[in-house]
């Protein structure tokens, strides 16, 4: 399982996964007492992305708006920088009281907030996030597009608890996704690639 209150990452290439695996911890663990609050950026509308979301049998639309809670944060990213950014997510999770935050894509909030932003003031941004989601005893899933080259040098890989790494790949005639454990601060994995299916 995923250790309570961690700050945890869900990377890896378009289209293997990663916000449909976000969604579905979501939708198996969030409840009314203890909701889940889904923070998109610039990807696809939140409705739009529901719609597809509805074929699976973990989606439950009765947990909209009360279990599970989508904000969208385009406008604060385009418009405004980290500190404003940083200051949303804390307002939200202040009124809502999550047990789940997942903030889908983290790399476009990087990216967009953090133009003519030093790593001092990214790597600073970063940390406060990961204090305060864990000071207020939410489970955290940044979902983005990395490439495994960046995990020596990007600092949000290091303050990570958890590190879960999709891909695909096409294999004859068809696509396998595959799931890899890169990093669970303080439990044991199971190393290697496992195969998904979503």
């Amino acid at each position: 399982g995923i250790p309570e209150f961690s700050f945890n990452i869900i990377a890896g290439t378009p289209g293997c996964g990663k916000t449909t695996m976000a969604h579905q911890i979501v939708f198996a663990n969030a409840t009314v007492k203890k909701p889940a609050l889904f923070f998109t950026v610039l990807g696809e509308p939140a409705m739009k992305m529901l719609r597809y979301q509805q074929q699976y049998s973990f989606f439950d639309e009765s947990k909209l708006g009360n279990a599970v809670h989508f904000i969208n944060l385009a406008d604060v990213v385009l418009e405004k920088d980290l500190n404003a950014v940083f200051d949303e997510i804390t307002k939200q999770v202040k009124a809502i009281n999550p047990g789940i935050v997942v903030v889908d894509s983290f790399r476009t909030v990087l990216r967009k907030a953090t133009a003519g932003v030093s790593e001092m003031e990214m790597q600073s941004f970063i940390q406060r996030l990961a204090q305060f989601l864990t000071s207020w005893e939410a489970t955290t899933f940044l979902v983005g597009e990395y490439d495994p080259a960046e995990i020596r040098d990007n600092p949000v890989f290091t303050i990570a608890d958890g590190l879960f790494w999709l891909s695909q790949r096409a294999e004859r005639n068809s696509v396998v996704r595959k799931l890899q454990i890169i990093k669970v601060r303080g439990q044991a994995s199971l190393p290697g690639l496992h195969t998904i299916r979503i």
